[in-house]
């Protein structure tokens, strides 16, 4: 199961710097429309639920609870999809899409480290990861009058927190790579 984990390291750290780009493209142009927002957040959302089914389909089937990352996914893709397919949504309809989503997704991670914290040590920054998206999604259900501005600077933190914790999760997976028995460049560990 840790070889399985190690091994999908890259995806991890794909979500990561998606999230990453997003979260500066964001702050970069504070003053962009709506559309450009809708249109920034949908390539995103489907980029990260493409992303979150891609390690869920790597795993060997059983072996890894993937059922969380398949949710993640589907969920993602739908937000993207759903935001292309509506580009005129007012800002309060993309506040709450985005919030739900968000909330969904950090349960989700949540749930998931907590099927792995018996088999993964530091299963903390998949939690962290959860709870960073569950407030995100609390504060935005929370102040929906929030204005365009205050919105893209909210989502463009958000991202950038969660982008940066997927690339710290990633590089301790590929750490725990070098230490896995029998995987090949596998270095022994020390008692």
């Amino acid at each position: 199961m840790l070889t399985e984990l190690a091994n999908g390291w890259w995806l991890v750290l794909l979500r990561g710097l998606c999230a990453l780009a997003f979260g500066v493209l964001a702050f970069m142009w504070p003053g962009l429309s709506l559309l450009t927002l809708v249109l920034l957040y949908g390539i995103y959302a489907l980029a990260d639920g493409v992303l979150a089914i891609g390690a869920a389909v790597t795993g060997r089937r059983g072996a890894v609870p993937t059922w969380w990352l398949v949710l993640i996914g589907a969920l993602g893709i739908a937000a993207g999809i759903v935001t292309f397919s509506w580009p005129g949504l007012t800002a309060i309809a993309l506040l709450v899409t985005i919030a739900v989503w968000a909330i969904v997704k950090g349960a989700g991670e949540i749930a998931g480290a907590i099927a792995l914290r018996k088999h993964v040590e530091n299963e903390w920054l998949l939690v962290l990861s959860g709870l960073l998206s569950v407030v995100f999604g609390a504060l935005l259900l929370t102040s929906p009058g929030a204005g365009a501005l205050a919105l893209a600077w909210l989502i463009a933190a958000w991202a950038i927190a969660f982008g940066i914790v997927h690339v710290g999760l990633a590089f301790r997976l590929r750490a725990l790579k070098q230490h896995v028995p029998g995987h090949p460049g596998a270095v022994p560990r020390h008692a």
